[in-house]
C-alpha cells in the first residue's frame, strides 16, 4: 500500500511540473509593454486591413489536412511616424471570432516589425482563418503592411507560402 501511495505522489508531482502549452508564442505580457498610453485616435487617419492566414491546408483530398505554423508580420514602413493598432482580431474559417491578441491600443515604432506566431499545433483557425487589423496613422503617413508566412516541414519535405493584407476600409 505504501508503494502505491509513493507512486501516486510521484505521478502528481511530475504532472504538476508540465507547463500548459500556449496557443501562440507571443505572451500577453509582451503586448503590455507595447501599450500606447494616452493617444488621441480621433486626430489620426483610421484604416482596416484584412489578412488571410492558413492554420491548415488540404492535402491529397478535402478530408486530409496539413497543419502549418503562421508568422503574422505587422510592419511600420515609415522612417519617422508611429503606427497605432487598436485591434488584431483572429477569426476561423466559418468567420467565428477566436481571439484578440491585445487589449487597448499598441504602437509600432518607425521601421519596426511586430509579429504574431500561430503555432503548428493551433488548428483553431482551420483552412480559411483570417485577421482584421484596425490601425491609426498620422494623416498622409505610410500605411502599415500586414503579411503572413505559413510554413511546415516533415522529413525532407518543406512547404511555405505567404499572403498580403488588403485594406478594406
Amino acid at each position: 500500500m505504501n508503494k502505491i501511495l509513493q507512486l501516486l505522489l510521484l505521478a502528481t508531482l511530475c504532472s504538476s511540473c508540465i507547463d500548459e502549452q500556449a496557443i501562440s508564442s507571443i505572451s500577453p505580457v509582451n503586448w503590455e509593454t507595447r501599450k500606447a498610453g494616452a493617444v488621441i485616435l480621433d486626430s489620426l487617419e483610421h484604416g482596416m486591413t484584412y489578412l488571410s492566414v492558413y492554420s491548415q491546408i488540404y492535402s491529397q483530398t478535402e478530408h486530409t489536412t496539413h497543419n502549418l505554423t503562421a508568422t503574422v508580420s505587422m510592419r511600420n514602413t515609415s522612417l519617422k511616424d508611429t503606427v497605432y493598432l487598436s485591434q488584431a482580431a483572429y477569426y476561423d474559417t466559418q468567420g467565428t471570432f477566436l481571439r484578440s491578441y491585445f487589449d487597448g491600443t499598441i504602437f509600432i515604432a518607425p521601421m519596426e516589425t511586430v509579429e504574431i506566431v500561430i503555432d503548428e499545433i493551433d488548428k483553431d483557425g482551420g483552412t480559411g482563418a483570417n485577421f482584421i487589423f484596425d490601425w491609426h496613422i498620422r494623416y498622409k503617413a505610410h500605411e502599415p503592411i500586414f503579411e503572413a508566412v505559413m510554413i511546415s516541414t516533415s522529413g525532407q519535405q518543406g512547404l511555405s507560402f505567404s499572403t498580403q493584407g488588403k485594406r478594406v476600409e
